[in-house]
Protein backbone atom coordinates (compact mmCIF):
# COMPACT_ATOMS: atom_id res chain seq x y z
CA UNK A 1 0.00 0.00 0.00
CA UNK A 2 3.02 2.60 0.51
CA UNK A 3 4.05 1.96 -2.72
CA UNK A 4 1.00 2.66 -4.30
CA UNK A 5 0.35 5.93 -2.36
CA UNK A 6 3.60 6.85 -3.63
CA UNK A 7 4.29 6.50 -7.02
CA UNK A 8 4.95 9.81 -7.78
CA UNK A 9 8.37 10.10 -5.00
CA UNK A 10 10.15 12.27 -7.62
CA UNK A 11 8.12 15.35 -6.52
CA UNK A 12 8.07 17.08 -3.83
CA UNK A 13 5.34 15.88 -0.71
CA UNK A 14 3.29 17.68 1.76
CA UNK A 15 0.76 17.20 3.82
CA UNK A 16 -1.86 20.06 4.36
CA UNK A 17 -1.81 19.74 8.62
CA UNK A 18 -5.14 20.90 10.27
CA UNK A 19 -4.32 19.13 13.44
CA UNK A 20 -7.67 17.09 13.26
CA UNK A 21 -7.82 13.13 12.99
CA UNK A 22 -7.51 12.44 9.90
CA UNK A 23 -4.41 14.99 8.77
CA UNK A 24 -2.72 13.70 11.96
CA UNK A 25 -3.09 10.49 10.70
CA UNK A 26 -1.97 10.88 7.19
CA UNK A 27 1.02 12.83 9.34
CA UNK A 28 1.70 9.96 11.86
CA UNK A 29 1.53 7.30 9.18
CA UNK A 30 4.05 8.76 7.28
CA UNK A 31 6.33 9.37 10.69
CA UNK A 32 6.17 5.78 11.41
CA UNK A 33 6.56 4.52 7.68
CA UNK A 34 2.85 3.03 6.69
CA UNK A 35 3.24 6.08 3.99
CA UNK A 36 6.18 6.99 2.08
CA UNK A 37 8.36 10.08 4.24
CA UNK A 38 6.97 13.25 3.50
CA UNK A 39 9.47 16.47 2.73
CA UNK A 40 7.17 18.60 4.91
CA UNK A 41 3.90 18.84 7.09
CA UNK A 42 2.48 22.30 6.50
CA UNK A 43 0.33 24.20 9.09
CA UNK A 44 -1.68 26.86 7.92
CA UNK A 45 -2.93 28.30 10.89
CA UNK A 46 -5.56 30.86 10.95
CA UNK A 47 -4.68 32.43 14.28
CA UNK A 48 -8.43 31.08 15.09
CA UNK A 49 -8.37 27.88 16.23
CA UNK A 50 -9.38 26.22 19.42
CA UNK A 51 -6.89 26.04 22.04
CA UNK A 52 -6.91 21.95 22.62
CA UNK A 53 -5.52 22.48 18.64
CA UNK A 54 -3.33 24.56 19.40
CA UNK A 55 -2.36 22.75 22.79
CA UNK A 56 -2.35 19.66 20.37
CA UNK A 57 0.04 20.68 18.16
CA UNK A 58 2.81 22.00 20.78
CA UNK A 59 2.79 18.74 22.31
CA UNK A 60 3.00 16.24 19.04
CA UNK A 61 4.76 18.71 16.30
CA UNK A 62 8.39 17.61 18.39
CA UNK A 63 7.02 13.16 17.95
CA UNK A 64 6.66 13.90 14.26
CA UNK A 65 10.15 15.82 13.78
CA UNK A 66 11.69 13.59 16.04
CA UNK A 67 10.35 10.72 13.82
CA UNK A 68 11.57 12.66 10.66
CA UNK A 69 8.37 14.69 9.21
CA UNK A 70 9.60 18.42 9.56
CA UNK A 71 6.36 20.32 10.47
CA UNK A 72 5.96 24.02 8.99
CA UNK A 73 3.63 27.02 10.19
CA UNK A 74 2.39 29.21 7.72
CA UNK A 75 0.13 32.15 8.66
CA UNK A 76 -1.69 34.67 5.78
CA UNK A 77 0.09 37.66 6.74
CA UNK A 78 -1.12 40.33 3.61
CA UNK A 79 -3.84 42.06 3.98
CA UNK A 80 -4.58 41.63 7.29
CA UNK A 81 -5.75 37.99 5.82
CA UNK A 82 -6.40 36.64 9.35
CA UNK A 83 -8.46 38.90 11.03
CA UNK A 84 -12.52 38.61 10.60
CA UNK A 85 -13.38 42.07 9.95
CA UNK A 86 -11.74 44.03 6.89
CA UNK A 87 -11.06 47.49 5.67
CA UNK A 88 -14.54 48.05 8.28
CA UNK A 89 -16.86 46.95 5.41
CA UNK A 90 -16.04 43.46 4.70
CA UNK A 91 -15.76 39.65 6.64
CA UNK A 92 -14.01 36.33 4.87
CA UNK A 93 -16.60 34.50 6.95
CA UNK A 94 -19.30 32.90 5.61
CA UNK A 95 -21.83 34.17 8.28
CA UNK A 96 -25.36 34.01 8.31
CA UNK A 97 -27.50 37.29 7.02
CA UNK A 98 -31.52 37.27 6.90
CA UNK A 99 -31.48 36.11 2.99
CA UNK A 100 -29.01 33.18 3.58
CA UNK A 101 -25.38 32.60 3.87
CA UNK A 102 -22.80 35.13 2.30
CA UNK A 103 -19.41 33.82 -0.20
CA UNK A 104 -16.87 32.06 2.26
CA UNK A 105 -13.41 33.82 1.81
CA UNK A 106 -11.82 32.52 4.69
CA UNK A 107 -10.42 29.49 3.33
CA UNK A 108 -8.75 30.59 0.59
CA UNK A 109 -7.21 33.10 2.71
CA UNK A 110 -6.31 31.95 5.77
CA UNK A 111 -5.41 28.28 4.65
CA UNK A 112 -5.47 27.72 0.34
CA UNK A 113 -3.14 30.84 -0.17
CA UNK A 114 -0.59 30.65 2.74
CA UNK A 115 -0.07 26.91 1.67
CA UNK A 116 0.28 27.85 -2.13
CA UNK A 117 2.74 30.67 -0.95
CA UNK A 118 4.82 28.62 0.75
CA UNK A 119 5.26 25.48 -1.95
CA UNK A 120 5.90 27.94 -4.82
CA UNK A 121 8.64 29.93 -2.94
CA UNK A 122 10.21 26.17 -2.06
CA UNK A 123 9.42 23.88 -4.65
CA UNK A 124 12.85 24.39 -6.72
CA UNK A 125 10.49 24.04 -10.24
CA UNK A 126 9.33 20.41 -9.07
CA UNK A 127 5.36 19.20 -9.32
CA UNK A 128 4.17 18.81 -6.36
CA UNK A 129 1.88 16.84 -4.47
CA UNK A 130 -0.25 17.65 -1.70
CA UNK A 131 -1.46 15.07 0.71
CA UNK A 132 -5.48 16.23 2.02
CA UNK A 133 -7.30 14.46 4.92
CA UNK A 134 -10.47 13.39 3.43
CA UNK A 135 -11.86 9.99 4.16
CA UNK A 136 -14.23 7.93 2.63
CA UNK A 137 -17.31 9.17 4.89
CA UNK A 138 -16.55 12.61 3.06
CA UNK A 139 -15.31 11.75 0.19
CA UNK A 140 -17.68 14.09 -1.95
CA UNK A 141 -15.00 17.04 -0.14
CA UNK A 142 -12.30 15.45 -2.66
CA UNK A 143 -11.35 17.62 -5.47
CA UNK A 144 -8.18 18.05 -7.87
CA UNK A 145 -5.95 21.60 -7.65
CA UNK A 146 -6.68 24.19 -9.91
CA UNK A 147 -3.32 24.92 -10.42
CA UNK A 148 -1.14 23.30 -12.62
CA UNK A 149 2.16 22.59 -10.26
CA UNK A 150 0.42 21.29 -7.37
CA UNK A 151 -1.52 17.29 -7.77
CA UNK A 152 -3.96 16.37 -4.68
CA UNK A 153 -4.02 13.40 -3.35
CA UNK A 154 -5.88 11.51 -0.69
CA UNK A 155 -4.61 8.33 0.69
CA UNK A 156 -6.58 7.65 3.10
CA UNK A 157 -9.50 7.48 0.38
CA UNK A 158 -7.57 5.49 -1.79
CA UNK A 159 -7.09 3.34 1.65
CA UNK A 160 -10.42 3.20 2.10
CA UNK A 161 -10.30 4.69 5.60
CA UNK A 162 -13.29 6.17 7.31
CA UNK A 163 -12.78 8.21 9.82
CA UNK A 164 -14.09 5.64 12.30
CA UNK A 165 -10.27 3.86 10.79
CA UNK A 166 -8.33 6.58 11.54
CA UNK A 167 -8.95 6.88 15.24
CA UNK A 168 -9.07 2.89 15.24
CA UNK A 169 -5.73 3.18 13.73
CA UNK A 170 -4.60 5.92 15.93
CA UNK A 171 -5.45 3.85 18.96
CA UNK A 172 -3.63 1.07 18.13
CA UNK A 173 -0.63 2.54 17.53
CA UNK A 174 -0.85 4.33 20.91
CA UNK A 175 -1.03 7.60 19.44
CA UNK A 176 -4.04 10.35 20.72
CA UNK A 177 -6.81 11.84 18.84
CA UNK A 178 -6.73 15.57 18.63
CA UNK A 179 -10.21 16.24 17.70
CA UNK A 180 -11.71 17.97 15.01
CA UNK A 181 -10.08 21.12 14.10
CA UNK A 182 -11.94 24.39 13.11
CA UNK A 183 -11.89 28.32 13.99
CA UNK A 184 -13.62 28.73 17.20
CA UNK A 185 -16.36 31.16 15.20
CA UNK A 186 -17.08 28.96 12.35
CA UNK A 187 -20.57 29.61 11.00
CA UNK A 188 -20.30 25.73 9.80
CA UNK A 189 -20.11 24.30 13.62
CA UNK A 190 -23.26 22.35 14.50
CA UNK A 191 -25.56 23.14 17.17
CA UNK A 192 -23.60 20.22 19.86
CA UNK A 193 -20.29 21.54 19.08
CA UNK A 194 -21.69 25.08 19.66
CA UNK A 195 -23.40 24.47 23.18
CA UNK A 196 -19.89 22.34 24.28
CA UNK A 197 -17.78 25.54 23.46
CA UNK A 198 -20.28 27.79 25.69
CA UNK A 199 -19.85 25.21 28.26
CA UNK A 200 -16.45 25.26 28.63
CA UNK A 201 -16.11 28.73 28.29
CA UNK A 202 -13.15 30.14 28.47
CA UNK A 203 -11.07 32.22 25.93
CA UNK A 204 -12.89 29.86 22.93
CA UNK A 205 -16.22 30.83 23.24
CA UNK A 206 -15.10 34.53 24.35
CA UNK A 207 -13.37 34.68 20.87
CA UNK A 208 -16.49 33.33 19.18
CA UNK A 209 -18.62 35.78 20.61
CA UNK A 210 -16.27 38.33 19.61
CA UNK A 211 -16.12 37.72 16.31
CA UNK A 212 -19.87 37.28 16.21
CA UNK A 213 -20.21 40.92 17.45
CA UNK A 214 -17.52 42.03 15.28
CA UNK A 215 -19.24 41.46 12.01
CA UNK A 216 -22.63 42.02 12.44
CA UNK A 217 -22.89 45.48 10.85
CA UNK A 218 -20.34 44.85 8.60
CA UNK A 219 -22.49 44.74 5.33
CA UNK A 220 -25.59 46.66 5.70
CA UNK A 221 -28.90 47.16 5.91
CA UNK A 222 -28.47 42.75 6.58
CA UNK A 223 -27.32 41.90 9.73
CA UNK A 224 -24.34 39.26 9.94
CA UNK A 225 -24.35 36.59 12.45
CA UNK A 226 -21.90 33.17 13.09
CA UNK A 227 -25.22 30.83 13.79
CA UNK A 228 -27.66 30.08 11.45
CA UNK A 229 -30.55 31.56 13.96
CA UNK A 230 -29.27 34.54 13.33
CA UNK A 231 -29.21 35.66 16.93
CA UNK A 232 -26.25 37.45 18.79
CA UNK A 233 -24.24 34.00 19.97
CA UNK A 234 -24.89 34.61 23.79
CA UNK A 235 -28.62 34.32 23.09
CA UNK A 236 -28.45 31.90 20.04
CA UNK A 237 -26.35 29.04 22.05
CA UNK A 238 -28.50 28.10 25.33
CA UNK A 239 -27.44 25.36 27.79
CA UNK A 240 -28.82 23.96 30.73
CA UNK A 241 -26.37 25.55 32.71
CA UNK A 242 -27.74 29.08 31.68
CA UNK A 243 -30.93 28.08 33.58
CA UNK A 244 -28.97 26.77 37.03
CA UNK A 245 -29.42 23.39 35.61
CA UNK A 246 -26.37 21.38 34.96
CA UNK A 247 -25.68 18.74 31.99
CA UNK A 248 -22.80 16.01 31.33
CA UNK A 249 -20.09 17.19 28.90
CA UNK A 250 -20.28 16.21 25.06
CA UNK A 251 -16.83 15.84 22.65
CA UNK A 252 -16.44 18.34 20.04
CA UNK A 253 -15.92 15.95 17.21
CA UNK A 254 -19.20 17.02 15.61
CA UNK A 255 -17.80 20.15 14.13
CA UNK A 256 -17.44 20.46 10.91
CA UNK A 257 -13.90 21.11 9.63
CA UNK A 258 -10.64 18.66 10.22
CA UNK A 259 -8.27 18.19 7.28
CA UNK A 260 -5.94 21.40 5.89
CA UNK A 261 -8.48 22.31 3.41
CA UNK A 262 -12.24 23.40 4.78
CA UNK A 263 -13.41 23.84 1.33
CA UNK A 264 -12.13 20.11 -0.07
Amino acid sequence: MANEVGRAMKRTIAISLGWGVQSWTLAAMSALGELPRVDVAIHADTTHERSSTYAFAAEWMPWLEAHGVRVVTVVNEARRGTEVVINGNETPLPAYSGTGMIRRQCTNGWKIQPIRRYLQAHRNGQPLELWLGITTDEWQRAKDSDVGYITHRYPLLEMGLSRADCLAWLAAHDLPSPGKSSCVFCPFQNKRAWEEMKRRGGTDWQKAVEADTAIRNVRPPDALYVHPNCLPLEQAVTIPEDYGMSQGSFDLDDAECDSGFCHT
